[in-house]
């Protein structure tokens, strides 16, 4: 069985963690707070990832971007919003995924790109 399948409404499942994400980039070089409200604007299902779920599309064999670019073709070689807040910075950090390469940082005031997820039926 592959990893992510392709659900046929722009949404693939990844059948390892049994989430559901939005095949494509809903949003680009948006502040986390435009972030929060592309994902609330899709309907009351979606949320922004927590690190944990957003790093487990990482691709480390792949580099710019380092994801399966097959299951997710239009993701950015770029930074991607998490809703995990950066301890000691609860108000104005999240961390966030650089899909160039797979880093994984603590960012404050700059652009990200977003990622829907939600849970599994």
């Amino acid at each position: 069985m592959p990893r992510f399948i392709d659900n046929g409404d722009n949404t693939i499942t990844d059948t390892k963690t049994s989430l559901i994400w939005t095949k494509n980039t809903i949003a680009k070089d948006v502040e986390h707070e435009a972030a929060e409200k592309a994902v609330a604007d899709l309907d009351g299902s979606w949320r922004l990832p927590t690190i944990e779920e957003l790093r487990e599309l990482i691709d480390y064999t792949k580099r710019g971007p380092a994801i399966d670019t097959e299951a997710f073709p239009d993701t950015e070689s770029d930074w991607y919003w998490t809703s995990t807040p950066v301890a000691g910075y609860e108000d104005a950090a999240r961390w966030v995924v650089y899909f160039s390469n797979g880093n994984v940082h603590g960012l404050r005031y700059y652009d990200a790109c977003v990622r829907a997820v939600r849970a599994g039926q």
